[in-house]
């Protein structure tokens, strides 16, 4: 996908009070950065910052973190951050990195729960290792995640679902739950908030996979 660039957003970012700027330099210190004790969570891909700020919305004690690795992607999701619905927030913080340095930034058991919702599918077999659901990145989050913290991956790539079903098995890691068609699994689709993709894909009646894994 062919990103425009927004010469603005590395200002912004650099100047937003919510926006880690060295984000390496709070690794073991997350609550300290919070200021309280509850959980954290991270959104790896957040987008444009829809789901994310949403479930800071429904769930105050829970700390969220949202990694985004385009600084112009990352604005739409400040700028949304800065409206009135939500800028009273006090329990999100966004970065701006690559997701391959996440177990850089937050220290073992810090996390408690993963998001990947609607990742990219590097479709060409040679890119596999870049899927954020590949062994390579389960190995990451494992280093990250608490004793029994979750592993949420949402996708309409049905494909890319199929491939990270069989990467979690691979790994070891044990499958809490899974469906080939969210919106119409009365279970897990309890609670869900919806992605701006998700929300558009589904309209039409496309189904959603997602998955729930623990780590090992």
């Amino acid at each position: 996908m062919r990103l425009r660039n927004i010469p603005r957003a590395e200002g912004v970012i650099r100047e937003h009070r919510f926006v880690i700027k060295r984000p390496e330099d709070q690794k073991g210190c997350w609550k300290q950065v919070f200021g309280n004790r509850n959980p954290v969570y991270i959104e790896i891909g957040m987008g444009k910052g829809r789901f994310l700020l949403n479930m800071a919305k429904a769930h105050p004690n829970i700390n969220f973190v949202g990694i985004e690795r385009y600084s112009s992607v990352l604005l739409r999701a400040i700028e949304k951050f800065d409206t009135e619905e939500f800028c009273e927030l006090k329990n999100v913080r966004f970065v701006c990195m690559d997701a391959r340095n996440v177990e850089d930034v937050f220290a073992q058991d810090e996390v408690s729960r993963i998001y990947l919702n609607f990742s990219d599918p590097w479709p060409k077999a040679r890119h596999a290792r870049r899927r954020l659901t590949s062994v390579e990145f389960l190995a990451r989050y494992e280093k990250i995640l608490c004793e029994g913290g979750l592993l949420e991956f949402k996708t309409d790539n049905t494909e890319l679902f199929r491939f990270s079903l069989e990467q979690l098995e691979e790994a070891g890691w044990p499958l809490e739950c899974f469906t080939f068609d969210l919106h119409h699994n009365e279970v897990m689709n309890q609670g869900n908030i919806m992605t701006e993709y998700e929300e558009k894909f589904s309209s039409k009646g496309n189904p959603v996979n997602k998955f729930i894994a623990v780590r090992k």
